[in-house]
């Protein structure tokens, strides 16, 4: 399933890559994205994330943003950043998508402090990370079953209907 499959009036939680395909651009999969944040922004479908996946969405967009800017491999990026304030402060494109989000009229859910027990657990039976998990643990406490995900990962959890950008 792709995302283009999900049916009008349905809801889908999204995931992170969503965002960052979008607003890296990403050739494979940005142009997907942007036509499925349209579908939420002009209220065809539901979408729910969380501010945890925001959260994810600007720490992605402010790593790559580095290594593009200043020539930075991945390899190590998080300490370069730590080591390196005066660099974070220049960048801006994180910022710009943790303002942008909430105009796609999505729902953002924060999230509650038990669903981070749940999703230990469903780290434990699926092997999902833990943010993956939490994903999971949001979703069965919303009573959701569509995801939209590049990441196969989710397909071994059974009860989820994956969307994927292509």
């Amino acid at each position: 399933m792709i995302y283009a499959d999900l049916a009008a009036a349905a809801t889908v939680f999204v995931d992170a890559g969503v965002f960052i395909h979008h607003f890296e651009p990403n050739a494979l999969f940005g142009p997907a994205a942007t036509e499925f944040l349209e579908r939420i922004e002009n209220q065809e479908i539901n979408g729910i994330t969380t501010t945890h996946i925001i959260s994810e969405v600007a720490h992605r967009l402010m790593t790559i943003e580095a290594m593009q800017a200043f020539g930075w491999k991945s390899a190590g990026i998080t300490l370069r950043l730590r080591n390196h304030p005066t660099q974070v402060q220049t960048l801006k494109r994180f910022r710009q998508a943790v303002q942008e989000i909430p105009l796609f009229s999505i729902r953002i859910l924060t999230i509650d402090p038990a669903w981070l027990d749940a999703a230990a657990g469903i780290s434990q039976q699926t092997g999902l990370l833990h943010n993956d998990a939490l994903i999971i643990a949001v979703m069965r406490a919303q009573g959701l079953t569509n995801l939209a995900s590049a990441d196969p990962d989710f397909d071994r959890v059974p009860g989820i209907t994956r969307y994927a950008p292509i």
